[in-house]
């Protein structure tokens, strides 16, 4: 049976635009199988300060930031692990006592672990020229990623100009604003919201049908759903894929250690992120 919540019980929680039930589920299920009393819960917000307050205020211990938080919180937190400080992008808040006793927070970034770990795991030739859609700081987690894995030959795609010129321009990269002329045999990946359940653009693909056709493998971040339109036109194309879903596991479980201390096994991972896709 569930543990019963007590006044002992530590909070964690998530922060994103869109929450979703996946890392819910993937803590809670540790948290029950470890027998640890933790509860965890998914949020979003309009007031980001105020929100980061209440990590302080209530001594809530960690807190997982999704899109459009992980630049933005960065001024209101007191300290930025190495992981996340060379990204000037948090995608973990962990809440430990300071020495005066109150709470001091340092974000961490996990999603350059966890895209690191599956370009490795999923054998991906860094020979291969990428097309990266994206300029938020998920973004910039995987390109720095991409690039630290020994791919060096990139475009960088991003409707915002400002943003992508920026970006591009930090790890020497061409931006553009569209995928128009991007060669064949490339690694496509998305890190937009593009093909997101519940947005405006649930139903659109991050690249053309043609280039999809045309790719070597394809990459998608977006979890929800783990088949997204780009990972279910990869399939019917017959070409390799890196989804989501393996990133928000991979992700989470290294919050999952910074929050408790503890580390699952093998076969408690699996569980759990299959359980979280349930």
């Amino acid at each position: 049976m569930p543990h019963k919540i007590d006044r002992d019980t530590r909070l964690c929680i998530s922060l994103s635009g869109r929450p979703s039930n996946i890392g819910t589920r993937f803590h809670n299920h540790l948290y029950e199988a470890l027998s640890l009393n933790y509860v965890y819960k998914a949020f979003t917000t309009t007031d980001l300060p105020g929100a980061i307050t209440g990590i302080r205020a209530l001594n809530i211990r960690g807190c997982g930031v999704s899109m459009p938080f992980k630049e933005a919180c960065i001024p209101f937190l007191d300290e930025l692990d190495p992981s996340a400080a060379g990204l000037q992008s948090v995608n973990t808040i962990v809440n430990d006592t300071a020495e005066n006793g109150g709470s001091r927070l340092r974000g961490y970034n996990t999603d350059y672990l966890a895209v690191r770990t599956l370009l490795d795991r999923h054998d991906v030739s860094p020979g291969l020229p990428f097309a990266l859609r994206g300029s938020g700081g998920m973004a910039r987690a995987v390109v720095c990623a991409l690039r630290d894995s020994g791919f060096t030959n990139g475009t960088l795609i991003a409707r915002n100009e400002a943003a992508g010129r920026r970006l591009a321009d930090e790890y020497s990269l061409p931006w553009q604003p569209d995928s128009t002329g991007i060669a064949e045999g490339a690694l496509l990946v998305n890190v937009t919201p593009l093909g997101m359940a519940g947005g405006p653009e649930a139903d659109t693909l991050a690249f053309e049908p043609a280039l999809i056709a045309s790719a070597a493998q394809v990459f998608d971040v977006v979890a929800m759903p783990a088949e997204t339109p780009l990972i279910r036109a990869a399939r019917e194309a017959g070409k390799p894929v890196i989804t989501g879903a393996e990133v928000i596991a991979l992700q989470a479980l290294e919050q999952f250690v910074l929050y408790t201390g503890v580390r699952p096994t093998d076969e408690q991972i699996a569980a759990a992120a299959a359980w979280s896709q349930g």
